[in-house]
């Protein structure tokens, strides 16, 4: 661009003639391909809006790519040119500038082009990914010579086809072939992701993140239509069940829900605890059978004080049902309840104590009842008799029951 200088003073008009100027020309991108269609820029100066441009593309070996006329805009016009297919190995590309009312012209940049590119054998190594998983991408590629700049685009795959890009990086062809490796990650909050049940609300159903890459060489992006396969998100929850003092409550049944609405029954180690691995992402569900200890009852009888009709533990309401102890504790009698009422029956609370999770969610909880919910590696504390936990990824989950 010319340097423009003037001495007249500054408390007169005058009329400045602004020369006109063609700054560059270029393609965006450093090589093309047969078959593809590859984007150019023109920029100038003091054109005027509306002025005329003329573009001529070929290569130097004589093909020709087309013709372009349109009209300059703020100084800049963006096109794009279309590569034949037979274009020759080894070729180089340009186009030329004519902006015929100004009396410019110009000359682009050369560039390397070739045949067309086709990506085959496009895979991940696993259909299946959990948190922290290493994953190999691959491709076999013809048409593109060794050292042949790529980039590697993931997207999470939508079912209207409105795909979000989750990273890109570059990579490069070697022996007709390109291989790279992926750490997966998932940094979404998993109770995002409905479940079965929320689904079920508005006809639809439980659908999990789902991946899949595409390979871009040059202007060319290659496997837009899944031609990889789509990869799986994968998760893990492990939960373990203590009590007041922090001692584990070993050997307690429970029944798992899944986000997807799948069910899974088990029973607790020694220590308390239980891993659940390959688990569907989102919301989980655990229930616990008989986890308190027992609760002393005896026959209420009717009073002056309103406060003697109904007796309650630790805010609950006492169940009149009786049950063995499971935990194979022994049974004490309260004295002092004994003489107050004058009855030495005992029963146990039949108490069933629920967690719901995000899968691998991570947190204690203590609650006479209700919900706590923690999002990614959050925590909290909860006591309970009744109650639900929700939590969501990757961690362990401990949970204290009211005794």
């Amino acid at each position: 661009m010319s340097d423009q200088m003037f001495s007249k003073g500054t408390d007169t008009e005058h009329e400045v003639k602004l020369d006109s100027e063609l700054i560059y020309a270029a393609w965006r991108v450093g090589a093309a391909y047969g078959g593809q269609t590859v984007p150019l820029e023109v920029v100038t100066s003091f054109v005027g809006n509306g002025a005329k441009i003329k573009i001529e593309g070929k290569s130097e070996n004589g093909k020709k790519l087309g013709k372009v006329s349109s009209t300059i805009k703020n100084n800049k016009f963006i096109g794009e040119l279309e590569i034949p297919e037979d274009i020759e190995n080894g070729d180089y590309i340009f186009f030329k500038v004519s902006l015929p009312d100004n009396s410019l012209d110009g000359e682009s940049n050369h560039i390397p082009a070739g045949p067309p590119i086709e990506a085959t054998n496009m895979k991940w190594s696993t259909d299946e990914a959990r948190r922290g998983d290493v994953l190999t991408l691959s491709a076999d590629i013809e048409g593109a010579s060794d050292g042949t700049e790529a980039t590697i685009t993931i997207y999470e795959y939508d079912s209207d086809n409105i795909h979000d890009v989750i990273t890109d990086f570059p990579a490069v062809v070697e022996n007709t072939k390109i291989e790279v490796q992926w750490e997966y990650e998932y940094h979404e909050d998993t109770d995002d992701i409905p479940t079965q049940e929320e689904m079920d609300k508005y006809g639809g159903s439980y659908n999990p993140p789902e991946y899949f890459f595409t390979i871009t060489i040059g202007a060319q992006e290659l496997g837009k239509e899944q031609e990889s396969g789509i990869l799986n998100f994968k998760d893990w929850i492990e939960v373990e069940l203590v009590d007041d003092n922090n001692d584990p409550i070993p050997e307690v049944e429970y029944e798992a829900v899944y986000p997807d609405g799948t069910t899974q029954s088990g029973k607790l180690d020694e220590l308390g605890k239980t891993r659940f691995e390959n688990v569907p992402p989102g919301d989980f569900k655990i229930t616990y059978k008989d986890v308190c200890t027992e609760v002393e009852e005896k026959e209420v009888t009717q009073s002056d004080d309103p406060d003697d009709d109904v007796l309650s533990a630790d805010e609950g309401e006492v169940s009149t049902e009786t049950q063995s102890e499971e935990e194979g504790e022994e049974e004490e009698t309260d004295d002092n309840f004994d003489d107050e009422f004058g009855d030495d029956s005992q029963s146990e609370t039949d108490s069933s104590w629920t967690q719901e999770d995000n899968v691998g969610g991570e947190g204690t909880q203590t609650e006479s009842s209700g919900t706590q919910e923690d999002s990614v590696g959050g925590s909290g504390t909860q006591t309970d008799g009744t109650g639900t936990q929700e939590d969501s990824g990757g961690g362990t989950d401990s949970q204290t029951p009211r005794m």
